[in-house]
């Protein structure tokens, strides 16, 4: 393992490690783990388009450093080399509904940067309203990726927040999991989302570790098939997000609300 050190654009000091993994016949290319002191680290899952995208990019600008999960690998890396690339964005595949996968994301953090304090649960499509509408497949994946996934997310991050003495979990719930929807299953999940930030709260209560739920309305993001009118944009729910994670310690935004302005 070699050390070495330069100045970061704050004027921090980034210690750099380049490790070189062996095996039994030869040696791997190193790889590069950059641990910077005062610099905070958010992993997002479905950060490859809309509000994911839209959260890395906006949290990097405030100074964070970002896992970027997701499964559509070539999207996330080239989202990685707009923000820096791996000094600042790494890219890493993850289904949110397999339990290695997320494990696997949580060390990434702590393994390329040193630390992780801050996760946002973002992953997740919804469906058709009806209950006589979609695939009885769309349903089951949408409940997995909506509810588990958030669920492991959870189950992932909590262990290391605790061991760390704080850390910060950021929920993307909806509007749709404040009221009820006709025929909506999408809106359900979303109603199991708030539900279990509330109980995460509960069971945190006492520690230094925060929960943040973000309910949108209407955003214009991928998750629709037709573009919708007078709808949020997906950087009007990244400044939301940022906003909860740049509140100093002693403050908690427990649930943050964003409309469409007329939205009734």
């Amino acid at each position: 393992m070699r050390k070495s050190g330069h100045l970061c654009s704050g004027g921090a000091v980034t210690e750099v490690l380049h490790v070189h993994p062996r095996s039994a016949t030869a040696i791997r290319p190193a790889r590069t783990i950059f641990v910077v002191a005062d610099q905070r680290v958010l992993v997002i899952t479905g950060a490859s388009t809309g509000i994911g995208a839209a959260s890395a990019r906006r949290a990097v600008e405030a100074g964070w450093r970002v896992v970027l999960a997701a499964r559509s690998e070539d999207k996330l890396d080239d989202l990685s080399q707009e923000l820096g690339g791996e000094e600042r964005a790494v890219a890493k595949r993850c289904d949110v509904t397999d339990w290695e996968d997320q494990q696997a994301l949580v060390a990434t953090a702590v393994e390329r940067f040193g630390r992780l304090d801050a996760f946002f649960a973002n992953a997740g499509f919804g469906a058709s309203r009806g209950f006589l509408e979609e695939s009885v497949e769309h349903w089951k994946a949408m409940i997995d990726t909506n509810v588990y996934g958030v669920a492991l997310s959870i189950r992932a991050a909590l262990g290391h927040f605790r061991e760390a003495g704080g850390g910060h979990m950021v929920l993307m719930s909806s509007v749709a999991g404040r009221r009820h929807l006709p025929g909506s299953l999408y809106g359900a999940t979303k109603w199991a989302v708030t539900a279990m930030g509330e109980s995460l709260r509960q069971e945190v209560s006492g520690e230094d570790i925060r929960v943040t739920l973000v309910e949108p309305g209407m955003v214009d993001t991928p998750f629709f098939d037709n573009r919708p009118s007078e709808a949020l944009e997906a950087d009007d729910i990244a400044r939301a997000v940022v906003y909860a994670l740049e509140q100093p310690p002693h403050v908690e935004v427990a649930e943050t609300v964003i409309r469409p302005l007329r939205s009734g």
